[in-house]
């Protein structure tokens, strides 16, 4: 970077756990690069409950809303009770509506080689809307327990016009639309006729569109994932399915990803903040490197 570049604001969440030191690997790799962030530093998670009493502190949506971009490190949620995911919070704060999920091989010679994929995952409908309660039966207060899905026809299109357009400017040539409209015929019927019919205005730019159900998707992802260019789903498919390709190429530590919204967007390594290895010098940083690495791509 010479001097006369523009600087880009951006802001940085180091995270929980193992988060500040992945995020410092990070930093000194983007900045060898010449990568032109000014980065403001803020916390969230475990950290800002600690710093701020809040898991995500006004100061820190303050910032994103500012700069529009971030690269955020890992952040603890708490298994059952306890405060609410502030990733998904962060998600519907700010309409982070694509998941995007590259599966690339970086070693040569494993039991997956070769492999290229693009997951599109839809970030805020389905059944990960949080509309869940209870229903008590004699003395058990949970005797029953339901949750419902939402999905809308303006947000299927909206992902499934995402995914197209991603594969047009990537060179990508096929889409996959991933549902399981056999069984879930409105939740994920809609999903699915939606995406038939954005894929129709993509025939004339030479981009196919097949389907899958979503069963049989994960048996033919282990089986040949190449025959698979760019898959795209509704919010649980994608989050089982992005962690099934992470796997064709070496775990979570090899698992970057965006989230991406009409006005910000939001980079991050998928995996947990590891707190048992903290402070040890022996995380791998390679997903939230690989993370940067899109972060830099998004803004050209």
């Amino acid at each position: 970077m010479n001097a006369t570049t523009k600087k880009i604001p951006a802001t940085l969440i180091p995270g929980d756990g193992i988060g500040p030191e992945v995020s410092a690997a990070t930093l000194e790799v983007l900045a060898a690069l010449g990568a032109p962030f000014e980065w403001e530093t803020v916390e969230a998670g475990v950290a800002g409950l600690k710093k701020h009493g809040d898991p995500l502190p006004p100061a820190t949506l303050e910032s994103i809303r500012r700069t529009r971009l971030a690269l955020k490190g890992p952040l603890a949620t708490p298994v059952g009770g306890g405060f609410r995911s502030s990733n998904v919070r962060l998600r519907e704060e700010f309409a982070l509506y694509a998941n995007l999920r590259p599966a690339r091989t970086l070693i040569p010679g494993g039991r997956y080689d070769k492999i290229d994929l693009i997951l599109v995952r839809e970030n805020l409908e389905g059944l990960y809307v949080g509309f869940e309660h209870y229903i008590p039966i004699g003395d058990d207060p949970h005797a029953v327990a339901i949750a419902s899905g939402v999905n809308t026809r303006a947000g299927g299109r909206r992902i499934c016009e995402f995914t197209f357009d991603y594969a047009a400017k990537h060179g990508r040539k096929n889409v996959t639309l991933v549902h399981k409209a056999n069984v879930l015929k409105a939740l994920t019927g809609l999903f699915l006729e939606t995406g038939r019919e954005v894929a129709k205005r993509y025939e004339s730019q030479g981009i196919t569109c097949d389907e899958r159900i979503i069963d049989a998707c994960a048996m033919q992802l282990v089986m040949n994932p190449w025959q698979f260019d760019v898959i795209v789903t509704t919010n649980l498919f994608g989050d089982i399915l992005s962690d099934l390709n992470a796997g064709l190429v070496g775990g979570l530590g090899m698992a970057p990803a965006g989230n991406i919204g009409a006005d910000a967007a939001i980079f991050e390594a998928v995996h947990g903040s590891a707190p048992d290895i903290a402070g040890k010098g022996i995380a791998n940083p390679i997903a939230h490197i690989l993370s940067g690495a899109m972060m830099l791509d998004h803004v050209g």
